[in-house]
């Protein structure tokens, strides 16, 4: 029976492999249509100016880090915990946390700068 279902996961997923990029590229072929009902594929930046392409650059890497820092700082508690007074592991935890905090301080200083620049440029 074992053998039975990898034999199923394998045919399933050489079969996804196979039918996913005939999905993916059948565009329709009518022009002038918004990209949205035509069938083609988009561009998912859309952005016509170098800081536009940076702002969204950096609006996504945002919202992917935020969350990561929060993970950290939450494990970075765990280790905490879980040193139990071992200062080895203390200087680990606190290591960790600095290095968290230093990697959250880098990810919102950059949108600061990144703003401070284009706020500037605009006034000039």
């Amino acid at each position: 029976m074992q053998i039975i279902k990898q034999n199923f996961y394998k045919i399933l997923l050489v079969s996804f492999f196979i039918v996913l990029p005939i999905t993916s590229f059948a565009a329709d072929t009518i022009s002038g249509e918004p990209c949205e009902t035509s069938g083609k594929i988009c561009n998912p930046i859309d952005q016509d100016t170098l800081t536009g392409f940076i702002k969204h650059i950096l609006e996504g890497v945002l919202k992917i880090g935020i969350p990561i820092v929060a993970l950290a700082i939450i494990y970075c508690g765990f280790l905490f915990v879980a040193a139990r007074g071992n200062s080895e592991k203390l200087t680990k935890a606190k290591e960790a946390l600095m290095y968290t905090l230093i990697g959250a301080a880098i990810l919102l200083g950059s949108w600061a700068i990144a703003q401070l620049i284009t706020e500037t440029v605009r006034a000039l």
